[in-house]
């Protein structure tokens, strides 16, 4: 199973792909395990044959939905209204009323009628306003995003999210006590995905609303734009290298000026913003280099500290950060197809990633190489925002991109950033959360641009409930390293900190759940020790992994996470050049 998250930029700008699909397979999961609940009389089999058929309706209307089939989606989506009402309406009459007061049964009947009503609502008055989204008015014409078609948006998405939230709250209602196993885990995964879909629609809802001063409908807004270099690890992704000022007015977008990193230098006594326990974990670095804020996972601090060190060196104050990488840039490549960097050629979908993160080291000397980084991203923007793309290709780029943490943003405008929340657009590890998140981040530690031939992957098991109703963990997480054993360019190597320059050494922040405890590791099969602090109520332990060419190392570790956990989990990750393979295994809830 992999990992699912909701930022709004993701959701809100691919609404009507992939939230529904999201939201429709979690339903469909509830479903079909409500379907073996062993329910008896006449009334429980006609609903469960209603939840069966509404089922296979919701992975129809996915289907279509992800092929851009919309008149088909219609008529699928009538459908499974007319079999969720029929599944409401077997679930209020007097007999099944009565039998959810009997002893035994009642609970469940009660949790069933609770499913159906929630399944009946979302189909009836969620689903259609997603639905009716117009894509093209989440897109920029010319340059400009439509701010009256926002408008419109942001009342569809925001009378959705209400009726989300209302499901959610029913569902919350259901007690845990009681009930078969069977509908127990029905209700468990229901509620799961619900929470799932009220964290889409609500972020959506938010990012909807601001839009329009993000965009300088009413007074023009700067914003940075980072380019993470991933060839050098940093916990956010990469390195800050190349950035660019973005100016947004009434709706329209255009580059301003260019630079980079380097060219701000660095700050002695370090800038304040580096809290005590993040020192324990990185020490000051962050406030002093530029390349190093994002040593920490928090967006939000290395975002501040970037925008500080900017109005410092330049006396120019911006209203946000908006960071992101070559994988999203190819991503985006393969809609709007390639595009010219001036002095350097062309820029392809397919090999953007080598031509950045590879070919550049081996023939550009560092000016150029930062050069090649800004023009690029520059050159990116600008076809996105004047070249004519098919939405729903474009909004799941972007999709993809927020889904692995590929494409951050900060408002240096706190009520701003209050409403973005906890996301994955926001780059915030949830400080309460309704199901164990684990975090693996992955700092440089050889001074040299090989992490591009990094390649990871990460499992993470759910094992059984300790007495007081915390779920065992464990994290499987292996680097491999696809690099030459000679040949590389001394700017791709670096200072060689491991000792063998062509050996990558790793800097592995393991976060444990909000609430949770890290507990031991194992590194290749052997106990290793483990740095250790905590980060925003999560305990951090820290392994130096060390690959060679070719090699592997597997690093695992076992962790808790708080009391009642749900059985599901996720993981956040830092995004690299080669995306991860990840794996999660869930387990029943706990109950205390």
């Amino acid at each position: 199973m992999t990992v699912r998250a909701a930022p709004w930029w993701r959701r809100g700008r691919g609404a009507r792909s992939r939230l529904r699909r999201t939201a429709l397979v979690g339903l469909l999961i509830g479903v079909l395990l409500l379907a073996g609940s062993g329910w008896v009389g006449f009334r429980g089999w006609q609903t469960r044959g209603h939840l069966l058929v509404a089922a296979e309706l919701a992975r129809e209307l996915g289907a279509h939905l992800v092929g851009g089939d919309v008149e088909h989606a219609r008529a699928t989506l009538s459908a499974l209204q007319e079999r969720a009402a029929a599944a409401r309406r077997a679930t209020a009459d007097p007999g099944w009323a009565l039998g959810r007061r009997a002893p035994y049964a009642g609970d469940d009947l009660t949790a069933v009628r609770q499913v159906a009503v929630t399944v009946d609502e979302l189909a009836h008055r969620a689903f259609p306003r997603l639905l009716g989204l117009d894509l093209e008015d989440l897109l920029p014409r010319q340059g400009r995003l439509d701010l009256a078609g926002l408008g419109a948006a942001e009342q569809d998405l925001a009378a959705a999210d209400e009726v989300v939230r209302q499901a959610r709250t029913r569902l919350g209602g259901v007690p845990a006590a009681g009930l078969t196993r069977q509908v127990d885990a029905a209700v468990t995964e229901l509620r799961a995905e619900v929470d799932r879909l009220a964290g889409l629609t609500g972020a959506v809802s938010r990012g909807a609303a601001l839009l329009p001063p993000l965009l300088g409908v009413a007074e023009g807004r700067d914003y940075l734009l980072l380019s993470q270099n991933l060839a050098e690890l940093r916990a956010t992704g990469g390195m800050f290298g190349a950035y660019a000022v973005v100016r947004a007015e009434r709706g329209r977008i255009r580059l301003v000026r260019q630079g980079t990193a380097g060219q701000l230098g660095h700050f002695l006594p370090p800038l304040p913003g580096v809290s005590p326990e993040m020192r324990g974990l990185y020490t000051d670095l962050p406030g002093i280099w530029p390349a190093d804020v994002n040593l920490t996972p928090h967006f939000p601090t290395a975002a501040a500290l970037y925008h500080e060190m900017y109005r410092r060196r330049t006396g120019e104050t911006v209203d946000g950060v908006l960071a992101t990488d070559p994988v999203a840039l190819s991503y985006l490549l393969a809609v709007t197809g390639p595009v010219e960097v001036p002095g350097f050629g062309r820029l392809t979908a397919d090999g953007a990633v080598r031509s950045l993160l590879s070919e550049s080291y081996l023939k550009l000397d560092l000016r150029r190489q930062d050069e090649f980084f800004a023009r690029s991203a520059a050159a990116v923007l600008e076809t996105l925002l004047a070249r004519s793309a098919q939405p729903r290709a474009l909004l799941s780029a972007f999709d993809r991109s927020v889904a692995e943490g590929r494409i951050l943003f900060w408002s240096a405008h706190p009520e701003e950033q209050r409403t973005l929340g906890e996301s994955r657009l926001t780059g915030v590890l949830p400080e309460r959360e309704a199901q164990p998140t684990v975090g693996v981040f992955l700092n440089d530690g050889s001074g040299a641009k090989l992490g591009y031939y990094l390649e990871p992957s990460a499992e993470l098991t759910v094992g059984g409930c300790r007495p007081d109703g915390r779920h065992e963990l464990r994290l499987r997480m292996s680097l491999h390293s696809t690099a030459p054993r000679s040949g590389l360019t001394p700017s791709v190597l670096g200072v060689g900190r491991a000792g063998d320059p062509y050996v990558v050494r790793t800097l592995v922040y393991v976060f444990s759940p909000a609430g949770g405890t890290v507990l031991r590791a194992r590194l290749d099969g052997t106990e290793t020790p483990l740095g250790s602090g905590t980060e925003r109520r999560r305990q951090v332990a820290v392994a130096t992994v060390e690959v060679g060419p070719a090699g592997t190392r597997t690093l695992e570790v076992d962790l808790l996470s708080a009391p009642g956990g749900t059985g599901g989990a996720e993981l956040r990750l830092t995004p690299t050049a080669t995306p991860w393979t990840t794996h999660i295994h869930t387990a029943s809830p706990c109950h205390q």
